[in-house]
Parts: structure tokens; C-alpha cells; sequence
């Protein structure tokens, strides 16, 4: 049996509740969220590793219609973050709407009804519109090595960690030195007998700024709640002032730069380790790290750092790039998610017949971050270019969430049975001045590899403005942008069957 809803949304992390709310604000209440795991969190529940963390304060890192002011530090861990998104869902009445288990196995656009066929694990779905949530950080990238499986240990993924496995006292092998690793690093060394992490690209790292807060905010917050939205407020417009030197002026970043090696200059004494963790980019090309822990644990005399990726695994043995060897009971790998191949889009098949993969082989590209050409009533949240280098992605999703909203209030005043396709020129002409703005950017021109870039090199990932260009330029839908689709009119069948003759409404 099919449930047909007006709005289906896919995912319950961040983008995926906040649409939800945002559509019962809007008056719409024929909708649901579909879910793959059995609980609502996305990124947040299923990265559960030690020392798992966000690295953008709490007050900015959440959603403006619901603030909290309890946040317990100024950054907060995943267990904070994920009850935090618990009690939206439970503050916001979403739970009705929620459909645990159904992992989204297809989708195809049925152009005689003008609505999306989905087909679930827990069951099948049939929806006027969707809006995908499913996040880039959501799909774990695990590299293909030669040897993988002849390692007799465990091996997992920081997204997929193992809690039912005790590390204490094993030789651990960590591969990856992202946000991930970062914060892994330093949680497992005082417990394992020997930590070798595998690095192929330094990062740069800063110091975390963190602290507990305390009663008396958390107080005074909570009697003056414009208190919260002037602590806000200020975490945004520091780093709206910050944009233009990761977006025009890559030299500006310097100063930040040499704050960056005084840093590492401090915490690491020994001239070698030091030289091996020193990065030859821009500071900004790669995600800038927080961590006051980090370059002191790689410090102690039970790690290992090597200058080179992962290349091969004989048993137990794990050969890098430069031919360095190491032994491991444990691999654990910080080696990202599938964030411009995302799995979902091989799910999604659009009114030609044609998948989104295909679609977007020779590279993501979406009208405001949200449309696809050819992919009509079908809409993102997160989508291509909408990534952030130096802020909170929660301030990108609700400009989306404002292009969805008024998405829908335009289908209810065009009437009927209707949908929108984006112009595949609009799409171009969007994507083209994206890039264009893109070239000059430290995420381009900084000198680095990172995931921000596709197969081909091209950036489909961030934003190169900021994020109150982005709100102007979601407010509002340009129906110009989009082609309006009717459901054709009924077959009218001759009487002697001979002939048919059709219209098209």
C-alpha cells in the first residue's frame, strides 16, 4: 500500500527537522520525514566517536527559531548537540511525522501524475514534492587499499564507530587527519598501547577557544532571551567580517597563518615531528581545526606519526606510500564521507528517465543550491555550494528552508495539479557565476587537495560569500527560473475505439 503525503522530506538531522518545522509553520501538515536509522540526529547520531565535538560555537551552531540557553560549553559536544535535536523534534510536534527505518532505495518522478514514486525499506511512498535532507556528511568513505581484507583485526569507520570493542591497551592505526581524527587522537592515546596515524596532508590547526558556561549565563540567558540572540548575533557578524579573506583576498590570511605555526611551534619541540606536521598551503584551503589537544598527544612517546598515506596491508601490517611499516590490532578510519558523489543521487530518477548521478557527472550543480534541472518538485537542503569554510552551516539550511517555503506557497497560488522544473539555463547561468566567484577563492587557489573538490577539480561545494548573500538570494523563488508543469488532461476515447485524442491542460 502506497501513503501519499504533499511533502515528503528525506533525513532528521538538522536540515531534515528544521524543513519539518518550517513546513508546520507554513500551515502544512501532510508530510513526512523518512528516515534510514531508528532515531533522529543525522551526522550527530551517527558520529558517536570519542571526543566527538563541534568545532562552531553552540549559540550559532543551532537553529534561530529555537534557541537554547543551556548550552553547557561555548562548544559543544555530540551528546549535547544530538539532545538538542531531540528536543526540537519533541518541542516542534514532529514525532507523528517521523518514519524510522525507511531508507530511500528509489525515487522516480511519474510525469503523467505530476509527484515522486519513492520506494523505502519500510514501505512505499508517494509525494507531490521532496525535499532532500540527506547531508554530504552522511555516506563514510572508506578507501579501496590492497590488502583491506586480510587484516585480521577490527576496522571501522570514525562515522561507524565500535563501541562494543575495547581499544585499551591495543596498537591502534588511525588513517586521516581531518575534523575527525583531530578529536579522536587525543580521546585514544592515554588508553592504547601504541597510536600510529597515517597522514598524507597536514592540517592546520588553531587553538580552541572553549570553556564551560556557566550558571550565570545560562541564567541570564534564559530570563533575557534577546541576551541569546545578541550572543548570536555577534559569532555571526565576526565571521560574515572574516569572509572575504577565504573568498577575495587569500593573502589576508597571513597573520592567521603565522598564528597557525606559533601554535605548532608551542606545543611540538621536537624539530622533526615538527617539520612533518607543518602544511605547504594556504592556511583556509582545508578546513581550518580547532583542538588544544591534539599536536600534545602526537607529542607522546606511544605515537607515531607518518608522513604518507595508507597504500597497503599485509596481515597485520600496514605500508605506507614512502614504504614505512607499522603493526595494528585496530584500523580506524577519518577518511570522510561521499560528499560529491552522494550515494542518494544514484537513488533519483528525474523526468527524463535519467538518474541524478548521471545528471551531475561531470559535476554537482543546483539553481540557489536547491533545484536540479530535469528533477521537477524535487529540492535540496545542503546541496551544491552551499558548503561554509569558516561558519554554521545551520545559517545555510534556514535560507534554504525560506526558498522551500516560498517554493510551496508558489505551487499553492499557480493552483491545481502543478509542478516546477528549473531551467536548465537558469541552472547554467546560476552554476557559471558560482564558479566564476569561485576562482579566486583560497579554497581554489590555495595550493591543495581537499573534498571540497570534485573528480574533475571544480569546487561544487562551498559558497564563496557570505551568508547574508546567500539569504537574498534564497528569499524568494524567480518563477522565470523555472518551467511550470500541468498534469495532462484525461484521455478522451472515440466511441467506436478507434481514435484517441488528447489535451494538455
Amino acid at each position: 500500500m502506497t501513503e501519499h503525503v504533499r511533502v515528503a522530506v528525506i533525513g532528521s538531522g538538522f536540515g531534515g527537522l528544521g524543513a519539518a518545522v518550517r513546513l508546520r509553520r507554513e500551515g502544512i501538515t501532510d508530510f513526512v520525514v523518512l528516515e534510514r536509522a531508528d532515531s533522529v540526529g543525522g551526522t550527530w547520531r551517527d558520529n558517536s566517536y570519542p571526543g566527538c565535538a563541534c568545532d562552531v560555537p553552540s549559540h550559532l551552531y543551532s537553529f534561530s527559531f529555537a534557541p537554547n540557553p543551556d548550552w553547557p560549553r561555548t562548544f559543544s559536544g555530540q551528546e549535547h548537540i544530538r539532545a538538542y535535536l531531540e528536543h526540537v523534534t519533541d518541542t516542534f510536534g514532529l514525532r507523528p511525522h517521523l518514519r524510522f527505518g525507511c531508507e530511500v532505495r528509489r525515487m522516480t518522478w511519474d510525469a503523467q501524475e505530476l509527484r515522486w514514486d519513492i520506494e523505502t525499506s519500510g514501505g512505499r511512498y508517494a509525494a507531490d514534492v521532496v525535499v532532500s535532507a540527506t547531508g554530504p556528511l552522511s555516506d563514510p568513505k572508506v578507501p579501496d587499499v590492497p590488502g583491506l581484507d586480510t587484516f585480521p583485526g577490527t576496522v571501522f569507520h570514525s562515522a561507524r564507530w565500535d563501541h562494543g570493542h575495547d581499544l585499551t591497551g591495543k596498537r591502534v592505526a588511525m588513517i586521516g587527519t581531518g575534523a575527525s581524527a583531530i578529536q579522536i587522537v587525543p580521546a585514544l592515546q592515554p588508553g592504547v598501547s601504541r597510536l600510529t596515524l597515517f597522514q598524507r596532508t597536514p592540517p592546520w590547526v588553531m587553538p580552541r577557544v572553549d570553556r564551560a558556561v556557566s550558571g550565570a549565563e545560562r541564567a541570564l540567558h534564559r530570563a533575557l532571551p534577546v541576551t541569546t540572540r545578541m550572543r548570536r548575533g555577534l559569532l555571526w557578524g565576526i565571521r560574515e567580517l572574516q569572509v572575504q579573506a577565504f573568498t577575495k583576498h587569500p593573502n589576508e590570511l597571513g597573520f592567521v597563518e603565522r598564528l597557525a605555526k606559533l601554535n605548532l611551534a608551542l606545543s611540538i619541540k621536537d624539530p622533526a615531528l615538527r617539520a612533518r606536521l607543518t602544511p605547504d598551503y594556504r592556511i583556509g584551503c582545508k578546513r581550518i581545526l580547532l583542538s588544544n589537544s591534539y599536536y600534545p598527544a602526537l607529542a607522546q612517546p606511544n605515537v607515531d606519526v607518518v608522513a604518507s598515506g595508507l597504500s597497503e596491508i599485509r596481515g597485520s601490517t600496514l605500508v605506507a606510500a614512502d614504504g614505512t611499516e607499522a603493526e595494528a590490532d585496530v584500523i580506524v578510519f577519518g577518511t570522510g564521507f561521499h560528499v560529491t558523489d552522494m550515494p542518494i543521487a544514484e537513488r533519483v530518477v528525474g523526468a527524463g528517465g535519467q538518474t541524478l548521478a548521471e545528471s551531475w557527472k561531470d559535476g554537482m550543480a543546483a539553481l540557489r543550491g536547491a533545484s536540479a534541472a530535469g528533477f521537477p518538485n524535487w529540492m535540496s537542503i545542503i546541496g551544491p555550494n552551499t558548503g561554509l569554510g569558516n561558519s554554521s552551516m545551520i545559517l545555510m539550511i534556514e535560507s534554504q528552508l525560506n526558498y522551500m517555503a516560498d517554493y510551496l506557497r508558489q505551487l499553492r497560488v499557480l493552483g491545481g495539479r502543478a509542478a516546477l522544473d528549473a531551467r536548465p539555463g537558469a541552472v547554467d547561468a546560476w552554476n557559471a557565476c558560482v564558479q566564476e566567484r569561485m576562482k579566486r577563492t583560497v579554497w581554489n587557489t590555495g595550493g591543495c587537495t581537499s573534498w571540497y573538490l570534485d573528480a574533475n577539480g571544480r569546487n561544487t561545494t562551498v559558497w564563496p560569500g557570505t551568508t547574508s548573500e546567500f539569504r537574498r538570494a534564497t528569499r524568494r523563488v524567480d518563477l522565470a527560473e523555472y518551467e511550470l508543469l500541468r498534469a495532462p488532461a484525461p484521455v478522451a476515447q472515440a466511441p467506436d475505439g478507434a481514435g484517441k485524442s488528447e489535451v494538455t491542460a
